[in-house]
């Protein structure tokens, strides 16, 4: 399985994306107070962050006995600039096409 398809799969659950969001609006979270924000077991949400771990979109630090999680956006940049940004670039263009062509009309 390549990166990107870790990714793509980290990707497809809305609990997994749910997780994310959490960890953006407040990063450095424990198991514990992610399990909090789901209706789901710990072990549960344990083997979401997995995935998400394997996929490079979660990185863990320990302090003391805690375990903390963090966002890494970088994957998601990686995905975007690959798969989206290089078939929004044609759009662009023809609207500035468009702009420009209406601009001179005026």
């Amino acid at each position: 399985m390549t990166d990107d398809d870790r990714v793509f799969k980290a990707l497809a659950d809305p609990s997994r994306r749910f997780l994310l969001d959490l960890l953006f609006a407040r990063d450095g979270r424990t198991l514990t107070e992610l399990e909090s924000e789901l209706e789901m077991t710990r072990f549960g949400v344990a083997k979401h962050l997995k995935v998400l771990e394997e996929a490079g979109l979660v990185v863990t630090r320990r302090s003391g006995r805690e375990k903390l999680h963090f966002l890494n956006a970088i994957p998601i940049r990686q995905i975007h600039d690959r798969w989206i940004d290089k078939y929004t670039e044609h759009q662009i263009i023809t609207l500035i096409d468009l702009k420009h062509t209406l601009e001179e009309e005026s």
